[in-house]
């Protein structure tokens, strides 16, 4: 067990390293020049040089990485261009709004999905299960935003019936902040739903389906077991495993639907705010922000597997 611990760990290290050197170079290959950003028209060149000297900017562009490396080791991730703060409290405001998005989905999609997945497989065939591998097979086609802007346009902006932008409306407090907050998490939690609800269940109906033909569940089937409790505890125990794990290494795409899907109504996570810092250049924002959520992705699915391992030993083997 160690040894697995060991390389998943060392995996997850190479894998963020690659996202910050990726990240770090493919930014300087945007068009435009940051520094006009920082420069303003009524300073002397003395000033600008002085400016940039401060930013680092005027350094090779390697010495520029390795300086980030040795800031990003502790815990540094530079200054805002636009904003001049530090880009670490720019994000700590973000990222909670983020994974709130993206967390309320993940449980949503899996509390549907199991039982619309468990109903579809003891139902093989019929229209239900029908209906489920069409919404699975249609899943896979459908893009966030374009879910997102459907439900914004419609249940939004034509019949009122949810905020179109935002997390809270203003000047509200206590439970009525809460309330609103849940409000507003509808149809940005509906678009992720959406679109990961049919492969899911369609992935637990498929598991489900070779469970249930198992020897140990007819044998249950033959000692007079009822049907709900062969399927519900013996089956499904054995199926959602790896629809679990699946979600759980979906769980970048989650996040990645999440950023685009705040961008679409204006709510105040990581996305909208690499939205804003792409129009704005603001490297050390988007190298913050990008890097942030691939550590956020790649925890979250070395955790999967460990979890896999734990509780299935031969995958360790």
């Amino acid at each position: 067990m160690a040894r697995f611990v060991l390389s998943r760990a060392v995996k997850a290290v190479l894998t963020v390293w690659i996202a910050i050197t990726a990240t770090f170079f493919l930014l300087r290959l945007l068009p435009g020049d940051p520094t006009t950003l920082m420069v303003e028209g009524d300073m002397t060149p003395e000033m600008q040089a002085a400016l940039l000297k401060t930013y680092g900017l005027d350094r090779p562009l390697w010495e520029q990485y390795v300086s980030y490396l040795r800031e990003l080791t502790q815990g540094n991730f530079g200054i805002s261009f636009r904003q001049i703060q530090p880009v670490t409290d720019i994000l700590v405001d973000r990222l909670p709004w983020t994974l709130l998005l993206a967390g309320t989905a993940f449980l949503v999609t899996i509390a549907i999905g199991i039982p619309i997945g468990v109903y579809a497989a003891v139902h093989r065939g019929r229209w239900p299960d029908k209906i489920l591998q069409a919404a699975g097979i249609g899943g896979h086609a459908l893009f966030v935003p374009s879910v997102a802007m459907l439900l914004l346009v419609y249940l939004g902006a034509r019949l009122g019936w949810f905020p179109i932008g935002g997390a809270i409306d203003p000047d509200t407090r206590g439970l009525a902040a809460y309330a609103s907050l849940a409000h507003h998490l509808v149809l940005p939690v509906a678009s992720l739903v959406l679109v990961q609800l049919g492969p899911y269940a369609l992935t637990l109906r498929t598991n489900m389906i070779e469970v249930l033909g198992e020897d140990y569940i007819r044998a249950a089937r033959a000692r007079g077991l009822s049907t709900r409790r062969r399927v519900w505890k013996h089956g499904l125990r054995n199926a959602i495993l790896p629809a679990l794990t699946l979600m759980g290494l979906q769980l970048g795409t989650l996040v990645g639907g999440a950023v685009l899907t705040e961008t679409v109504f204006a709510y105040p996570g990581v996305g909208r705010l690499i939205f804003e810092a792409v129009g704005q250049r603001d490297y050390p924002v988007l190298q913050g922000a990008f890097i942030m959520l691939a550590v956020t992705v790649v925890v979250a699915n070395t955790l999967t597997d460990l979890l896999y391992a734990v509780l299935n030993p031969r995958i360790r083997l």
